[in-house]
């Protein structure tokens, strides 16, 4: 009886592991660049192959009908499919069209370089003619993004007085002239991306960048990939499912006060 107070009590925990995932995509359901997050648990069938698999005991398999606690929770992933576009007419603004990201020098708040990578295009040039982002930090070239160096030379600058125009391939024009190219990169391997803040992402030891052929768009962001429909929808379904784990534990305390005070006493 009290296994099946661990059991519901696992089942909260899961369904606010959900909610806690599906809040904050509806709080970043209008970020640029954002992408939805999903959480995972382990089904019954792979806790059972898992199990038919497991050696550790000496000279004999264990017994496959011991009870667990509950539910087990997986894994948080990131939905990398495409966002909507949205039409801006700023010739800064670019949005990625396949896979790929921008580099950027990214400088934290005690000074340290790192590049992270983003789908958030809402870049501006700085008086001195430097492409950043909108919180000032330096958009990496082409050679800076696929050799992973930092530093001003990895910097992508254009005349601030000029009219810029973009191509698909992040080509910097002026005067009919290429003076730069937009370093829009890919990785061999999604696992080894790290969500950093809001719509960046750190590359993890091991990963490997990779040319992309993203398609650039001047003149768009590509918004958050958020259905604010579908996760109010999912909302609902986990405000109930926690509701209904609560109502077990209620049951089963109500079943464990009767055996202890009237059960006891014949």
């Amino acid at each position: 009886m009290v296994k099946g107070l661990y059991t519901a009590w696992t089942g909260m925990l899961n369904e606010q592991n959900r909610m806690d995932i599906l809040t904050n995509n509806l709080a970043n359901s209008n970020t640029v660049g954002y992408k939805a997050e999903g959480t995972t648990v382990h089904p019954f069938e792979a806790q059972l192959a898992l199990k038919i698999k497991d050696n550790s005991t000496a000279r004999y398999a264990d017994e496959l009908g011991d009870i667990n606690a509950g539910v087990m929770i997986g894994e948080n992933y990131v939905d990398y499919s495409q966002g909507s576009f949205q039409i801006t007419d700023n010739a800064t603004d670019l949005a990625l069209s396949g896979e790929g990201f921008f580099a950027i020098e990214f400088l934290d708040k005690n000074g340290n370089a790192s590049i992270k990578y983003t789908r958030d295009g809402q870049f501006k040039v700085t008086s001195d003619g430097y492409l950043v982002t909108a919180d000032g930090d330096h958009v990496l070239n082409m050679n800076g993004a696929m050799n992973s160096q930092l530093g001003q030379n990895n910097y992508v600058r254009v005349d601030p007085e000029q009219d810029i125009t973009i191509d698909s391939f992040g080509n910097i024009y002026q005067n009919n002239e290429l003076v730069a190219q937009v370093g829009v990169v890919n990785f061999a391997d999604y696992d080894y991306l790290e969500r950093y803040g809001e719509n960046m992402y750190n590359l993890l030891d091991g990963g490997q960048v990779i040319a992309s052929e993203a398609i650039v768009t001047q003149g768009a962001l590509e918004m958050s990939n958020v259905e604010t429909v579908k996760e109010m929808v999912e909302l609902i379904t986990i405000t109930r499912a926690y509701e209904s784990n609560q109502k077990v534990i209620q049951t089963m305390d109500s079943m464990i006060e009767i055996a202890v005070s009237q059960v006891g006493k014949v």
